[in-house]
């Protein structure tokens, strides 16, 4: 290993040479300590000599003793050779408790919904000086993950940068969701019925169309999107007061309920099966490889990870809990008094 310095190239290997050599007393023992030949390391103790314009290590009887120089050298080149090795060696394991952070995450309003509460527990429980800012989706995930506006992306990743880390959480579908007393509720539902409905979309890039309504043109139908609406939330609520269709994720068959069904629910909304073949909607997390090794980031990721994948029915512990994905390749006293986890919607 070679550190430039302004006059000349310094080998780090004779700092960790010498060390051994001041600690041993002996070319045999250091060699062996260092894992290389004795012939090696003689060769190495007479360039250290010649650097250092001192034997370092005279023959006394059957021994070998250090000068005085090198008896002056021994701390030194033991903290030198401590240095490099805290400085190479990877991360040390971050104590949640210390953390003092903010954390800025970009998701839905439907995802954030769920992410608040959730990471707020997580915190209290683990990181009380953690806080977290909430973005609306109006950044460009590649950019802003590279250029450090947010932490984390979560939601339906798409449009990242190549070298973007990317981690599958949930895979879910879509149902409809409608008031009580709405005509589909009554009989069963079919493509055609489903078609023939008002319905509004969902869209940050203000989108009329998505996976509906190819396989609707897959049978000849086509919907009519009234509105489209950057919110799910928007788009639940209006639903919730009109005869408007909003699509809302739900579990997959024989998953555990997903907590983001949760605001659909709580709106009243009837939740339908939706009598076509549509791709699930996976969610994800995203974020820039230079946090991968981060203590402080792998734990948020880990809250994330426990907040979004649903219990398993039968252990109650979550999917992605029972084995780490990133080995195997990642509420009361909201006032802001001291020692309270904050989180931020903007």
């Amino acid at each position: 290993m070679l550190v430039s310095s302004p006059d000349r190239v310094i080998d780090a290997n004779l700092a960790i040479a010498l060390d051994a050599l001041l600690a041993e007393h002996s070319v045999t023992r250091a060699a062996a300590r260092l894992h290389t030949s004795p012939a090696a390391m003689s060769r190495t103790l007479a360039r250290l000599r010649r650097i250092l314009q001192d034997p370092l290590l005279v023959r006394a009887g059957q021994s070998m003793v250090p000068t005085p120089r090198a008896q002056a050298l021994r701390e030194e080149a033991a903290a030198v050779v401590r240095s490099l090795g805290a400085l190479l060696s990877p991360g040390a394991s971050v104590d949640p408790a210390s953390l003092s952070s903010t954390f800025t995450l970009q998701a839905a309003d439907l995802v954030g919904a769920v992410l608040a509460p959730g990471l707020l527990q997580e915190a209290q429980r683990e990181a009380p000086g953690v806080s977290f800012r909430i973005l609306a989706e109006e950044l460009e995930a590649g950019p802003a993950l590279r250029d450090g506006r947010i932490d984390l992306e979560i939601g339906s990743i798409d449009h990242v940068d190549p070298e973007t880390r990317i981690e599958e959480l949930v895979s879910l579908r879509m149902v409809a969701a409608v008031r009580p007393g709405h005509p589909l509720t009554e009989g069963p539902l079919t493509p055609a019925r489903l078609a023939a409905a008002p319905h509004v979309a969902v869209s940050r890039r203000g989108r009329f169309t998505g996976p509906l309504d190819t396989a609707l043109a897959e049978r000849n139908l086509h919907r009519r999107v009234g509105i489209v609406l950057p919110s799910h939330l928007a788009a639940m609520t209006l639903a919730a007061r009109s005869d408007i269709v909003c699509l809302v994720p739900a579990a997959l068959p024989g998953a555990a309920p997903s907590s983001l069904t949760h605001d659909a629910v709580a709106l009243g909304l009837h939740l339908l099966d939706i009598p076509l073949a549509l791709p699930p909607l996976t969610i994800g997390m995203a974020w820039h490889p230079r946090h991968t090794a981060d203590g402080a980031h792998h734990w948020l990721r880990s809250a994330v990870r426990r907040t979004l994948c649903a219990p398993t029915a039968a252990s109650g512990t979550s999917a992605a809990d029972a084995t780490d994905p990133e080995q195997i390749h990642e509420v009361p006293g909201l006032a802001g008094s001291p020692g309270t986890s904050l989180v931020h919607f903007a």
